[in-house]
């Protein structure tokens, strides 16, 4: 039987977002599968606390909270230090490491989700200096002594070969999946949102350009008048800058256009994702990217920036934004989605096929065909 640890703090907080939401879909679906237990027990690792998952009461899961009493709880001691010792000494065939860094003190085998996104931020992103610092040593780690990498998509594989030198055959492919529609109605509180709008969901870092597209929107306001703007995501900008802006355009406007949030359940989330005129996510360094993909697999039409990932994924199915720093160039292609409804009812069309190719099922296939082969 394999021993397999995965490293799980990013699920600990209820709002969870990007590995969190991850980890959440590969532990969900793992535990729907009682014939794993025959092969596998999965020990998971915590910083502080273990959420109240109903899935976690699966008896293929080992739940440890990594903490010293008597030190202060804090990431770099569990990360760094904590973690990598307990490994150790529960003598795993194999860990799972999903937030893009390997400690320097592991030793054993190890896969690492990886993705270009931390190069962009440590070597030209915003981040805190000690975010950066992390991504940059731990990252490169990562890149030079996992086992083998995880790439989210064909396109990320590549860059992630030319960035950090790697070897193709340690990265493999492992796209991410979508939550198809069900059939389930959005909650009574769903009302609460002003139609006709416009979507932004993701944390709101400077790359994936939220407040160029608050700008956009402002530009293209008087033009649409009864249109919203809707941004899901907490503010991720150092200093942080979203409700100042939101404020301060939606005063320009003579009224409350632009609705910011920092979460919204999942419920709350499909009914934004189905009632939405378009989704922006127009983000200049992605590997994958989930919102658009499960936007569009509700009928929104994505409009995300003219990146390799966004054409490996989309074909033309999307509005592509050439220049993602560019305020005018975002307002202009959210006027041309908005306006093109000929190229609207295309991508609606290929909507379903599209999304079909991606679900946390074979997420979860691959996952385990990874692991089994490293071993």
């Amino acid at each position: 039987m394999l021993r397999i640890g995965i490293e799980c703090e990013s699920i600990e907080d209820s709002q969870t977002w990007g590995v969190g939401r991850i980890i959440n879909q590969l532990l969900e679906n793992i535990s729907k599968r009682p014939e794993l237990a025959n092969e596998f027990k999965f020990f998971l690792y915590f910083k502080s606390n273990i959420p109240d998952y109903k899935y976690l009461d699966n008896s293929i899961f080992v739940k440890k909270i990594v903490a010293v009493p008597i030190l202060p709880v804090s990431f770099s001691l569990y990360y760094y230090l904590f973690l990598p010792i307990k490994t150790f000494f529960d003598r795993l065939d194999l860990v799972f490491f999903p937030n893009y860094m390997l400690p320097i003190l592991f030793f054993g085998k190890s896969v690492v989700m990886l993705t270009e996104d931390i190069y962009y931020e440590y070597t030209s992103g915003k981040l805190p200096l000690r975010y950066r610092l992390a991504y940059g040593i731990f990252g490169s780690w990562a890149a030079k002594h996992a086992t083998k990498l995880i790439a989210m998509s064909e396109s990320s594989k590549q860059e992630l070969i030319k960035i950090f030198k790697v070897s193709a055959s340690r990265v493999v492919v492992n796209h991410l999946g979508v939550n198809l529609p069900g059939g389930k109605k959005p909650s009574v509180e769903s009302k609460k949102f002003s139609v006709p709008f416009i979507l932004y969901v993701g944390q709101a870092f400077p790359r994936r350009h939220l407040q160029e597209t608050i700008l956009a929107f402002k530009k293209i306001a008087p033009k649409f008048r009864g249109l919203n703007l809707i941004a899901v995501g907490k503010d991720k900008y150092y200093p942080p800058l979203v409700k100042e802006l939101v404020i301060k355009v939606n005063q320009s406007l003579g009224k409350q256009r632009i609705f910011h949030f920092d979460y919204v359940t999942e419920d709350d989330l499909s009914y934004l994702y189905s009632h939405c005129q378009c989704l922006i996510y127009i983000s200049s360094k992605e590997a994958f990217g989930l919102p658009p993909i499960e936007g569009l697999s509700r009928g929104a039409v994505p409009i995300v920036s003219d990146q390799p990932v966004n054409r490996e994924i989309f074909g033309d199915a999307a509005f592509f934004v050439i220049k993602p720093n560019s305020v005018e160039d975002i307002a202009h292609t959210i006027e041309f989605a908005l306006s093109d409804h000929q190229k609207r009812n295309e991508i609606k069309t290929q909507a379903d096929a599209i999304a079909g190719k991606y679900s946390w099922r074979n997420f979860t296939d691959n996952f385990l065909k990874i692991i089994k082969d490293v071993k």
